[in-house]
């Protein structure tokens, strides 16, 4: 191995080409606005799967206790419940994500 320590200007053009790239990370990091197709399709997942995994988790602990339907319709109604609230905290993700993106919007306009 070669004990050669790096040089000051080395470090600095290596500190130089850091920097450039992370601007331009940030550059295409920025978020935009959703589409009407992803807002639809997010609300639509976040709904239907709570729901399904509510009604699968009731059909197999009546199938574990014998007790159809009883579980799997309380269950049913557990995972529309929990979809609810994913919609709802997934609207208020979606509503900071517009906000946020059209505050760049009025940032990038302004000279």
């Amino acid at each position: 191995m070669s004990e050669h320590a790096p040089e000051p200007e080395d470090l600095r053009t290596l500190g130089d080409r850091i920097d450039a790239l992370r601007q331009q990370e940030s550059r295409h990091a920025k978020r935009q606005a959703p589409s009407a197709g992803e807002i639809g399709l997010r609300f639509a997942t976040e709904l239907v799967s709570a729901v399904i995994v509510g009604a699968a988790i009731g059909w197999g602990l009546d199938w574990l206790f014998s007790t159809r339907p009883i579980l799997t319709i309380v269950f049913f109604v557990v995972g529309a419940g929990a979809g609810i609230i994913n919609v709802n905290r997934a609207s208020k993700e979606i509503t900071e994500r517009t906000a946020a993106a059209a505050r760049a919007a009025e940032e990038n306009k302004e000279p």
